[in-house]
């Protein structure tokens, strides 16, 4: 299968739910190969990592989308993350990261940990008395969405009462950020954003009226003191970037995660009796399964690599999920294996636009695969999982667990007596 075909095939239904065949197809091509006129897929680490950090790679801002993409500002939801950190470059892509940081520093981080771990303990609670009185639980529904959804709610200022609203609005959302995009996906799209613009309009304007100690309330005092620092477009972009990335990642993260941790139980056993693993686990996990499978750059002036040059003008489809299963990186890639001698996922991406919540997503996952592994031994999949048709976000749109009495099968992703995984 040629490089072009293969793209297709990863573009299509059954590409989107598995990947990975696909990715190693692109793999046999070279890790950087013309796909199209000024289009190239990239499936290396190496390479991957150099072009999120080179200075002459650009995310699809304004400028860009106005030369390449006539008509997208008709988008509500193209225009809302247009004005945001994911899709502006420096200087003002620095002027607004930089007035965001000061909520995901490490002090303030590990003082989230109390707050995530009392909030997964009352999750796990909730589930183990549906789970022991026979009932299956879709994990998703009552974990993995709640758990993260709450602490970036609880960050920016978001009333509980209203959390549940928020999985819809960022399901929709979210859909813009395909590599493709139906005009059917698109009005979905659109749709989301402005319903989601409009309860973040009324959050900004309580603020206003009434402050507190949040993220909100801090965004809102620096658009109030200088507009300057941050347009009110800008305000509301940012905080709606915030909330759905706040745990869209983490969702999937928990998702693939104790998907993988169910398959391969001696792992499992070893995390579940020593929680101070989890640091290497939850980077295995987030190289084996990544929660982000690609995201896309374009050179603004020629970028040498390898023997090579990639003209200026050249569209970039970085596959972070391939990149995450290079062989020349990670040895035996498909395979879980925590005890790995270094693992560097990619799956937060690199550079000025490194992942601003990488840390509180992996500090999530750290709290709550320990836990729900001692809580439930006996935990195992019910039914079909059944994945988001989506390629950018890989994760469950439904994932049934029940208690099992039968011992689960043996797996081989752990060696017998192996050292113990080294921390990050």
């Amino acid at each position: 299968m040629d490089a072009a075909e293969a793209v297709t095939l990863l573009m299509s239904p059954a590409g989107r739910v598995d990947p990975y065949p696909v990715y190693e197809l692109l793999r046999a091509h070279g890790p950087v190969v013309e796909v199209g006129p000024s289009f190239f897929v990239v499936t290396g680490h190496a390479e991957i990592d150099a072009f999120l950090r080179d200075p002459r790679t650009r995310v699809f801002d304004r400028p860009l989308r106005d030369q390449f993409t006539p008509g997208w500002q008709d988008s509500a939801a193209m225009v809302s993350l247009s004005r945001s950190v994911l899709r502006t470059d420096p200087p003002d892509h620095t002027r607004m990261r930089r007035l965001v940081a000061g909520a995901f520093t490490p002090r303030r981080i590990a003082a989230l940990r109390e707050v995530v771990t009392a909030q997964a303990g009352e999750l796990a609670d909730a589930m183990a008395r549906r789970l022991r009185a026979g009932e299956p639980v879709d994990f998703v529904d009552q974990f993995a969405y709640p758990l993260p959804v709450g602490v970036i709610c609880a960050l920016l200022g978001v009333p509980a009462a209203d959390r549940s609203l928020f999985r819809r609005w960022a399901g929709d959302l979210t859909g813009v950020l395909e590599p493709e995009i139906s005009a059917e996906e698109l009005a979905v799209a659109d749709r989301g954003a402005a319903e989601l613009g409009a309860y973040l309009f009324d959050l900004v304007a309580a603020r206003h009226r009434a402050p507190a100690d949040d993220l909100t309330t801090a965004l809102v005092r620096a658009h109030d003191a200088d507009g300057d620092r941050l347009t009110a477009e800008e305000l509301l972009a940012n905080l709606m970037v915030l909330l759905v990335a706040g745990f869209e990642t983490t969702t999937n993260l928990l998702g693939n995660g104790l998907v993988t941790l169910l398959a391969h139980p001696r792992a499992a056993a070893a995390l579940r009796s020593r929680a101070e693993l989890a640091p290497a686990y939850v980077e295995e996990l987030l190289r084996h399964d990544s929660p982000v499978q690609l995201t896309t750059r374009l050179t603004v002036a020629p970028v040498p690599y390898g023997g090579s040059t990639l003209p200026a003008g050249s569209w970039l489809l970085l596959l972070l999920g391939a990149g995450n299963r290079d062989p020349r990186t990670h040895p035996e890639p498909a395979r879980f294996d925590p005890w790995r001698a270094q693992i560097q996922p990619l799956s937060f991406g690199g550079g000025p636009h490194y992942c601003l919540g990488a840390a509180l997503a992996r500090m999530e996952a750290q709290v709550a695969f320990p836990l729900l592994l001692r809580s439930f031994p006996e935990l195992a999949v019910a039914g079909t999982p059944r994945r988001r048709a989506r390629l950018t976000l890989r994760g469950y749109a439904t994932l049934p667990v029940t208690l099992c009495d039968q011992s689960p099968p043996v797996d081989a992703g752990t060696p017998a007596g192996a050292a113990t995984p080294r921390t990050p």
